[in-house]
C-alpha cells in the first residue's frame, strides 16, 4: 500500500486511515457530518494526492486528445480546464478526468487514482500521433481547499488575485513561497474552492502554511468528499460510471461533442439522437432507510429493475439520497420505485439532479 507524503500528519491529527485505490488515505477525522458541514459553511482541506498526473505534449497533441476524449479540446486555451472522458470501443468509459491546457501543445491529464495504470495503457495504445507521455503521478501531491472561506484563506498565501480565477480556470505561480504551484479553480464538492498541485518535496510546507493563516482550516476525509459530491450529483468512477456505462446514459452528453471524430463516436451519436434505454437518475427515499451501492431496486411487483450506484444520508438535506440507472420509462421525475434495504422494500422517488440546488 502506497503512503501519502503527509500520511504521518494525517495520523497525528487523528485521521482514520483506510486503503483506497492502493493508497493509505484518511477517511475521516472528527466525523463525516461535521466535516461535511465544515466544507459547506466554512473551509476544509482534502489530501487527494492519490490522483494521477499525466502530461501529454507534442506537435500533434491536440489531434491526439481530440481523438481519445469526448469533449472538444480545441475550445481550450492556456489556463483553461475541461471535464472530459476517455470513451472505449464498447460504448463505455475508460475514465473521467480533468484536462488542463498548460501551454500550446502541452496538456495535463488528472486521472482517477484507481485507473492510472489502465489509463496509461489506453493512452499509449492509441498514441499513433508521436506524442510524449510523461507520467508524473508519483512526483506530485494534490491538496483540495474547499468551502466559502477558501478564497480568503489562500489569498493570505499568494499574490495571485484568486477572485479573478473563474471556475474551470487555473494559474501557475507562487503560493506560500513555493514556486510553480498549479492553482486550479476546481473541486469535487460544489463549493467555491481550489485544487493545488505541488511537487512532493513542497507539500508539507504548503500544508503547514495553510494551517497558519488567520482563518481556521480543518482536515477533511474521503467519506465527506463522497457525501459532498453526491449531493451535487457528481459521478464517481467505479460507482456511477464505468467501462459499461456510456456518457449519454450517465447524463454526460454535455461533455460529448460530435463536432469532431473520436473513438466510438458513431455509436454514441446514435445514442444521442435516438435516446438511451436507461438513464442515471437521482432518488430520494420516502420511507426510512439509507440506500447503499449495489442495493437492488425493484418495482411494485418486486421485479428487480436496477441497482443503486451511490447512496448516502445527505447531511445538508437531512434525507437519504441515491443515484441509479433506471429504464427510460421509470426515469421520469416523480416515478416511484422501491429499494431493497435489508430485505425490506423502501419507497423512493425519482428527483432531478443535483439534489442540493
Amino acid at each position: 500500500m502506497k503512503q501519502l507524503v503527509l500520511s504521518d500528519i494525517h495520523e497525528n491529527l487523528g485521521g482514520k486511515m483506510v486503503e483506497f485505490a492502493g493508497y493509505n488515505m484518511p477517511v475521516q477525522y472528527n466525523g463525516v457530518k461535521a466535516e461535511h458541514h465544515t466544507v459547506r459553511n466554512e473551509v476544509g482541506v482534502f489530501d487527494v494526492s492519490h490522483m494521477g498526473e499525466v502530461f501529454v505534449s507534442g506537435e500533434k497533441s491536440l489531434d491526439f486528445l481530440q481523438y481519445i476524449t469526448t469533449n472538444d479540446v480545441s475550445k481550450l486555451n492556456p489556463g483553461k480546464i475541461q471535464y472530459t472522458c476517455f470513451p472505449n470501443a464498447d460504448g463505455g468509459i475508460v475514465d473521467d478526468f480533468l484536462l488542463y491546457m498548460i501551454a500550446d501543445k502541452n496538456y495535463l491529464l488528472v486521472v482517477n487514482a484507481s485507473n492510472i495504470e489502465k489509463d496509461l495503457a489506453w493512452i499509449n495504445e492509441h498514441n499513433t500521433f508521436g506524442c510524449k507521455i510523461n507520467n508524473q503521478s508519483n512526483n506530485y501531491s494534490l491538496l483540495s481547499i474547499q468551502g466559502p472561506k477558501s478564497i480568503a484563506l489562500l489569498q493570505e498565501l499568494t499574490d495571485i488575485n484568486l477572485s479573478d480565477i473563474k471556475y474551470y480556470n487555473f494559474k501557475i505561480g507562487s503560493v506560500a513561497g513555493i514556486n510553480e504551484v498549479i492553482l486550479s479553480r476546481t473541486g469535487y464538492t460544489g463549493e467555491i474552492g481550489f485544487e493545488l498541485y505541488v511537487k512532493n518535496e513542497s507539500v508539507k510546507k504548503l500544508w503547514n502554511a495553510m494551517f497558519n493563516t488567520s482563518i481556521e482550516l480543518k482536515p477533511i476525509g474521503l467519506a465527506a468528499r463522497d457525501t459532498l459530491r453526491l449531493e451535487k450529483g457528481f459521478c464517481l468512477y467505479g460507482n456511477d460510471i464505468n467501462d459499461t456505462t456510456s456518457p449519454i446514459e450517465a447524463g454526460l452528453g454535455w461533455i460529448t461533442k460530435f463536432t469532431k471524430e473520436f473513438i466510438n463516436h458513431e455509436e454514441l451519436k446514435i445514442q444521442k439522437e435516438r435516446g438511451v434505454i436507461r438513464k442515471l437518475v437521482g432518488l430520494e427515499l420516502i420511507d426510512k432507510g439509507i440506500a447503499r451501492k449495489d442495493y437492488p431496486i425493484v418495482d411494485t411487483q418486486g421485479n428487480e429493475i436496477g441497482v443503486v450506484t451511490s447512496g448516502t444520508m445527505s447531511p445538508s438535506l437531512n434525507k437519504a439520497i441515491a443515484m441509479a440507472y433506471l429504464s427510460k420509462e421509470l426515469s421520469k421525475t416523480g416515478s416511484e420505485i422501491y429499494i431493497m434495504v435489508r430485505k425490506k422494500q423502501i419507497k423512493a422517488v425519482v428527483v432531478s439532479l443535483p439534489f442540493l440546488k
